[in-house]
């Protein structure tokens, strides 16, 4: 049976280099595991109540054990505290806050008590490797790390990739590949985070960036920063787009990147496990951006709405099922990658589209302005959309339109602002059979139309206003006033302009307490 005398000294030192050295971690931390394992056999021997101390000299290995009790005034625990007058029997000066250490005999450890210490230390030195773990590959976050497949649990493969365990899980592994064990594999490190089991580090293989950092380490002129890598898109182990832009005029960055006889963009596929990639021409134009971003199919035209980042894409009859792509795979990968939503019709259903507008609107103008549809075709041709623009726009506006004297566009003008006005009015109507109340029609940038709109979802006051988030107002799916083209810096002004109760609020209750507090002091 071994004891904590008799063990060989310099041998306990030696185990704890070669554990400190095994799992990387400090020598302090292992002798201190070994400390806390024998205070721990300690306490079992001498009594769980009492507070045990043990100390390994790390030059000698010898091992002292202590038994430690605090000076009080009043004794509440006698296994951990002791009165002054007692302790001054042993320390002459000692004072209350003083603590008093007893050396304790050796001891010699059971079965169980070497069982117990040997867990904790095996826990502690756990829990210390994984936290140097954790400091050495936090800041490595977007790095691609070199690993063996150690073993695949569940469809994950857990990675070593030195002094330390991975993962990556399986739906970070690109569709229908095959890892076995013993491979080596490279992997993005997507996430780096404490958990107090299982791997900390997070691997994928389908991560753009995956992509883009491969390029780099094949494409010198990534490497140096001449060329750049502006945006990536991926339906991992299919198809790839990546935009790339080059610093140096004199260098074509798609040429730079697929290499001579394609060599360069060859060893990315192969990585990625043969998925195609599409190097396109970054352009600062998003026009020209999402023309390069959908070859290979040609493209009529492009209809950009900035304000709701939506493209409008226009291509010919039979490049239709081109730019789509399979499961509508094309379009999806160009609109990841310029960041805007893309919609894709033929030149056919662009003019019937088109067509359907102009009479809509028409249609509005003959109502609301009584002028014939010949007049009110005129004003769509020339770019009126709407009553506000026809109401406000300067006179000058209509001076191109042949047959449009200032006689007729001040009639025109007054009849527009009269439709308003009356539309205004029964809006108002509207707005108050509703409930909507007035505080909440008081906010600047609601139109009446949009508080009858509000009203109709159930939206009636300050604090249903303020409940909602500026996409509950504008999405394109469900938005309340998704029809009036509101941008997302406008909704969130008006949501804040209901919100500001709120906080009047309470700084009234902060000011009411600060005041009560003061009559108490008067009191007083």
């Amino acid at each position: 049976m071994t004891t904590a005398v008799s063990a060989n000294r310099l041998e306990l030192l030696q185990i704890a280099d070669a554990v400190a050295r095994e799992k990387n971690i400090d020598r302090d931390i292992v002798l201190e595991a070994m400390e806390e394992a024998i205070q721990k056999a300690a306490r079992s021997r001498y009594g769980a109540e009492n507070e045990i101390k043990a100390y390994i000299d790390k030059k000698t290995g010898d091992i002292k054990l202590y038994r430690v009790m605090q000076v009080v005034e009043d004794v509440e625990n006698h296994s951990t505290e002791i009165s002054v007058e007692n302790a001054r029997a042993s320390k002459p000066d000692a004072e209350v806050g003083d603590v008093l250490a007893d050396e304790l005999p050796p001891m010699d450890f059971g079965r169980v008590a070497a069982q117990t210490a040997k867990q904790v230390i095996v826990q502690k030195v756990r829990d210390a490797e994984r936290a140097r773990q954790y400091e050495e590959y936090k800041d490595r976050v977007g790095e691609i790390i070199s690993g063996v497949v150690k073993r695949v649990e569940y469809g994950n493969a857990i990675v070593d990739v030195g002094h330390a365990e991975a993962i990556i899980r399986r739906d970070q592994l690109i569709p229908r590949e095959h890892i076995r064990t013993g491979e080596r594999v490279r992997a993005y490190i997507a996430d780096v985070r404490r958990e107090p089991r299982g791997p900390q580090i997070f691997l994928s293989r389908t991560h753009p960036e995956f992509m883009a950092r491969l390029f780099a380490q094949e494409v010198p002129e990534i490497y140096d920063g001449v060329i750049e890598v502006k945006a990536v898109s991926r339906d991992p182990g299919s198809r790839a787009k990546i935009a790339v832009n080059s610093n140096d005029p004199s260098i074509d960055p798609v040429g730079a990147c697929v290499g001579m006889r394609g060599s360069r963009v060859q060893a990315v596929v192969n990585e990625l496990q043969g998925e195609k990639i599409d190097i396109i021409q970054w352009s600062p134009d998003i026009g020209t951006f999402i023309i390069s971003a959908l070859a290979p199919a040609e493209v009529s035209k492009v209809v950009l709405d900035e304000e709701k980042e939506r493209i409008d894409v226009v291509v010919p009859e039979d490049q239709l099922s081109l730019a789509i792509g399979r499961r509508g795979q094309n379009v999806r990968l160009a609109s990841q990658l310029v960041d805007w939503q893309v919609d894709i019709m033929t030149e056919a259903d662009e003019s019937e589209r088109r067509q359907a507008e102009y009479k809509q609107r028409a249609d509005l103008f003959v109502e609301s302005l009584d002028v014939d549809e010949t007049l009110a075709l005129l004003l769509v041709s020339e770019g009126f959309r709407n009553l506000d623009e026809v109401a406000y726009v300067a006179p000058d506006e209509f001076a191109g339109i042949e047959g449009f004297d200032a006689e007729l566009v001040e009639e025109l003008q007054n009849r527009a602002r009269e439709a308003l006005a009356a539309a205004a009015e029964k809006a108002e109507g509207e707005r108050v059979d509703l409930g909507v109340t007035d505080e909440l029609a008081a906010i600047e940038g609601l139109t009446p139309p949009m508080l009858v709109t509000l009203g109709k979802a159930g939206i009636k006051t300050l604090d249903d206003l303020g409940d909602l988030a500026a996409d509950e107002l504008i999405s394109g799916d469900d938005g309340i006033l998704r029809e009036y083209g509101l941008g997302e810096e406008r909704a969130n002004e008006i949501i804040m302009a209901a919100r500001a109760h709120w906080f009047e609020d309470e700084e009234g209750e902060d000011a009411g307490e600060a005041v009560a507090e003061g009559e108490e002091v008067a009191s007083e």
